[in-house]
């Protein structure tokens, strides 16, 4: 009998559609082989309709680990190998005849065969983690926006250059993190986009238009708790600020309490003000607590109140001999990543009671994993007594 040449065209639909208690022949396809290209992906099926619509994606540069994001959150890949084999059979569609099955010359048999083109040795699955978010901070930090730029020749100098500025589409590329976690971080940390660049702005600049702000409320008779939007940003453009960093600097600050009929009303907050003053206090380095104290309740307006519990995150103070002092030791600082994090903590100190620690550690997220998971698997805990404040050390 004249030798034949197996047809390949069943492809997955054929195995798809098999029913019970039927078959159908496998058998190595001729261009079978690694096929590096093709992986596996195990996905839950919540994230199935973002993949069929193109709404996720992967990111990350070759010296990173990839990340798949969807429209709200950040997964990691991690590849699991798999003790049983798992044949990939293409569809038909997608399966390219060898040149030998072409050949006029050999005839082909009707059967059809489901084609293997590769075995693969596991599959990739996903594991919902926290947006990497430390290098959107490093990035926006190369060329934060300053008083200098106000001019118009600065922003044309800065934006021929183009150093450290980044548009969204930037960020998007740059930064392993979906769109709405990006955006809370851009938000996070007070970011403003000025000229289609996304942008911080300088402590100094920023601290210069809420000194003007302040001003300007005693001279206009303004109350800080019920700032017209309309006025005051006309004050401050008439003082030389641009208005989009005036308007971002009321956003930083204040409150929205009111808006309709046209006209919107801001609040100061309170704690963001006194916050700003004693960074600006310390910002030569650590001082004693009591000519701290004063210097700080000198710079506040005189509506609002200074208090220690407002620098949760800002400031430590320690003792040396008899003295306390104070120095400031900011959150915001620290990376994200819970290792990291710890890790840098425990160098600062080796033992840290509850109250000192505890605003260096509640913003963490791990998504699956409590704030007590995360000091059960990074710290030791001590207490003497089951009333005393616990003492937390590197585990």
């Amino acid at each position: 009998m004249e030798p034949c040449m197996l047809s390949f065209s069943g492809g997955a639909e054929a195995v798809l559609a098999l029913q019970e208690n039927s078959s159908i022949s496998v058998a190595y396809h001729p261009l079978y082989g690694p096929h590096d290209d093709l992986s596996l992906l195990e996905l839950d099926e919540k994230l199935l309709d973002d993949v069929i619509h193109q709404r996720a994606f992967l990111r990350g540069h070759p010296d990173e680990n990839a990340v798949f994001c969807t429209r709200s959150k950040t997964y990691a890949v991690k590849f699991v190998s798999t003790s049983n084999s798992v044949l990939l059979i293409p569809s038909s569609i997608q399966v390219p005849e060898d040149e030998a099955s072409q050949d006029g010359n050999q005839r082909r048999c009707n059967l059809d065969v489901a084609s293997v083109i590769k075995l693969a040795p596991g599959h990739l699955e996903l594991v919902e983690i926290a947006p990497k978010l430390d290098k959107l901070k490093l990035l926006l930090s190369e060329n934060p926006y300053k008083l200098e730029d106000v001019s118009a020749m600065a922003m044309e100098e800065i934006e021929t250059k183009k150093i450290g500025l980044y548009r969204w589409h930037d960020l998007v590329n740059e930064v392993q993190a979906s769109e709405e976690e990006l955006k809370s971080g851009l938000k996070a940390l007070s970011a403003v986009e000025i000229g289609g660049y996304w942008r911080l702005v300088d402590e100094s600049c920023i601290g210069m238009i809420l000194k003007m702000l302040l001003h300007n409320s005693v001279l206009n008779d303004w109350m800080l708790s019920a700032l017209d939007e309309d006025e005051v940003l006309h004050v401050l453009e008439a003082d030389g600020f641009p208005h989009k960093i005036a308007h971002h600097c009321l956003s930083v600050f204040g409150d929205m309490v009111d808006e309709g009929e046209g006209r919107c009303v801001w609040r100061l907050n309170e704690r963001r003000v006194c916050v700003h003053y004693a960074r600006d206090v310390l910002r030569e380095g650590k001082m004693r607590i009591n000519n701290f104290t004063e210097e700080w309740k000198k710079r506040v307006p005189e509506e609002m109140v200074a208090n220690f519990e407002m620098l949760d995150g800002e400031v430590l103070k320690e003792k040396l001999g008899v003295e306390t002092w104070v120095r400031p030791f900011r959150v915001s600082s620290l990376p994200s990543d819970p290792s990291e994090r710890f890790s840098i903590l425990f160098k600062e100190r080796p033992k840290w009671d509850w109250r000192d620690l505890e605003p260096y550690v509640r913003d963490l997220t791990v998504p699956g994993l409590s704030l007590e998971g995360l000091l059960l698997k990074f710290t030791r805990r001590v207490q003497s007594s089951p009333e005393a404040e616990p003492v937390f050390s590197a585990r």
